[in-house]
C-alpha cells in the first residue's frame, strides 16, 4: 500500500507530496531510490526566491519541458511540453512558439515551488530552453545560450569524449574569446553551454553553432562530425548542433537523469573536467560537492557575450559554399536546408545532383 500523501513548506508555498515512499530508481537500496529522496534533492537545490540555489539558478524564467517517470524510471515516460490546464495557483508558465507556429505554454520555473510540483509529478529529468522570459506575453524567440552537446557514437566512452572537449573544443573557444561552461550530461556525454546576449533568433544562433561545429571538426576531422546522418559518422563524436533548433531542449544543470543510480547532470570547471568520473555525481553525492567548492555556473548570465564573430564566421562558410544543415524531422522544410534525406538514398536525378 502506498504511503500516505504528505503536506511539505517548500519556502513558504505548501505543496502536496503523493506516495512518499515510491520507488523511483529500483536499484538503490531503500529512501535512497524513494521519491521523497528524490523531492527532497530538488527542494534543496533550489535554495529559496530571496537566495536561488544552482538548479533554480538554472531554470530561472526558462521554459521548462518535464521527462516524467510516474511509476519509477522502469515504468513508461511522459515528455510533458505544455503546462496542464488543472495546477496550482502558485505556478508559473511561460509562452513558447513551435516550429508549425503553434503555441503553447510551458512551465516556466521562477520559485523553489515550481520545481517541487514537477517532482511531485514524477518529473526526474528537467529539460530548458535556451531562451529567458523576458517579462512580456511575446514568446521565447531570442536564444541567451548557445550549447555545445558532444554526442559520442555507442563504441566511445566518456573518456573519449571529454579528451575532445579538453583537446579541440576549449582551445577554439578560447581563441574565439567565448566563455564555456561545461557540465556532464549524466551519461557518457558533455554539454558546454556558451551565454550570450538575447539579440539573435533562434535561425542566427542554430547557425553559429554550424559555424563553430564546423571550425572544431576542421581542428579534429577524424574525432569530430557535424554530419546529422549516422551513416556518415563513423566513431567520431557528433556536435549535436540541432540542440539550438526552436522547440530543442537539454537537461538543465543539476537535473537528475533516468540512469539506475541517478546520476545528476553536473556544471564541473575546467580543470575539474581532466579527472572527474561522472558515475560519481549522482543524488547523493552531488549537493556535498556543492557544499564544498559552490556553483561553478553561478556567474554565468555576467559573462554574456555577442556572437558577431560567429556570424562572420557563418558568411565566411557560405563563401565557401558551406550552407545550412538538416533540421529534425519533426521540423517544416526550412529556407536554404538542403534536401533532408540521407545520402545513400539520394537519387541524382531526384535531388539535382552530378551522376558522375
Amino acid at each position: 500500500m502506498a504511503s500516505p500523501a504528505i503536506e511539505v513548506d517548500v519556502d513558504g508555498v505548501a505543496v502536496r507530496l503523493s506516495s512518499p515512499d515510491k520507488v523511483v530508481f529500483p536499484e538503490l537500496d531503500g529512501p535512497a531510490g524513494q521519491k521523497k529522496t528524490l523531492f527532497d534533492y530538488y527542494v534543496a537545490m533550489s535554495g529559496t526566491a530571496a537566495e536561488p540555489g544552482p538548479l533554480l539558478r538554472a531554470l530561472y524564467r526558462r521554459p521548462a519541458f518535464l521527462q516524467r517517470f510516474p511509476d519509477g524510471i522502469t515504468g513508461d515516460e511522459v515528455y510533458q511540453k505544455h503546462l496542464p490546464r488543472k495546477h496550482p495557483d502558485y505556478l508559473h508558465a511561460t509562452l513558447i512558439e513551435f516550429p508549425s507556429g503553434r503555441t503553447g505554454h510551458a512551465l516556466c520555473p521562477t520559485i523553489p515551488a515550481d520545481i517541487a510540483w514537477a517532482s511531485q509529478m514524477g518529473t526526474v529529468t528537467f529539460h530548458s530552453w535556451p531562451t529567458a522570459d523576458d517579462g512580456t506575453d511575446a514568446p521565447n524567440n531570442h536564444p541567451d545560450q548557445l550549447r555545445i552537446d558532444l554526442d559520442p557514437p555507442p563504441e566511445k566512452t566518456f573518456d573519449d569524449v571529454r579528451a575532445v572537449a579538453l583537446d579541440v573544443v576549449k582551445p577554439v573557444l578560447d581563441e574565439l574569446g567565448l566563455p564555456g561552461f561545461v557540465k556532464t550530461s549524466g551519461s557518457r556525454g558533455i554539454h558546454v553551454f556558451i551565454p550570450i546576449r538575447p539579440q539573435w533568433d533562434f535561425i542566427a544562433t542554430r547557425r553559429a553553432v554550424i559555424a563553430l561545429g564546423r571550425e572544431m571538426e576542421r581542428r579534429a576531422p577524424d574525432r569530430i562530425t557535424m554530419s546529422w546522418w549516422k551513416e556518415e559518422r563513423g566513431d567520431r563524436v557528433f556536435i549535436d548542433y540541432n540542440q539550438n533548433a526552436r522547440d530543442r531542449s537539454m537537461a538543465s544543470a543539476y537535473s537528475v537523469r533516468r540512469s539506475p543510480t541517478a546520476r545528476v547532470s553536473t556544471p564541473v570547471t575546467w580543470d575539474e573536467l581532466v579527472d572527474v568520473d561522472p558515475a560519481e555525481l549522482t543524488v547523493a553525492t552531488v549537493p556535498g560537492l556543492l557544499a564544498r567548492r559552490g556553483d561553478p555556473w553561478a556567474q554565468m548570465s555576467a559573462a554574456s557575450v555577442g556572437i558577431e564573430p560567429l556570424l562572420e564566421m557563418v558568411a565566411r562558410d557560405a563563401g565557401d559554399g558551406l550552407g545550412d544543415l538538416p533540421y529534425p524531422p519533426s521540423f517544416p522544410k526550412m529556407p536554404g536546408e538542403p534536401p533532408r534525406v540521407q545520402p545513400s538514398r539520394m537519387v541524382p536525378e531526384h535531388w539535382g545532383l552530378d551522376p558522375r
